[in-house]
């Protein structure tokens, strides 16, 4: 019973090296998008940021903040 158990882990721990592994070297495959941008990554994100909405609520808190 014993023995099938460390069989397992052996094979368990094994297993999971080469997929951490693999996962590495695909990690380390993907081109990079920082080139000369002293470190900014430059992409396009289709989404707009809103920071803020004129609502009543942030009225209201505007009144009581200032």
């Amino acid at each position: 019973m014993q023995s099938k158990r460390r069989e397992f882990l052996k094979k368990a721990l094994v297993g999971s090296a080469a997929l951490a592994t693999a996962s590495a070297a695909m990690a380390n495959e993907r081109p990079s998008k920082v080139q000369g941008s002293n470190g900014v990554v430059v992409g396009y994100s289709p989404k707009k940021e809103i920071l803020y909405k004129k609502t009543a609520h942030w009225r209201e808190y505007y009144s009581v903040a200032s």
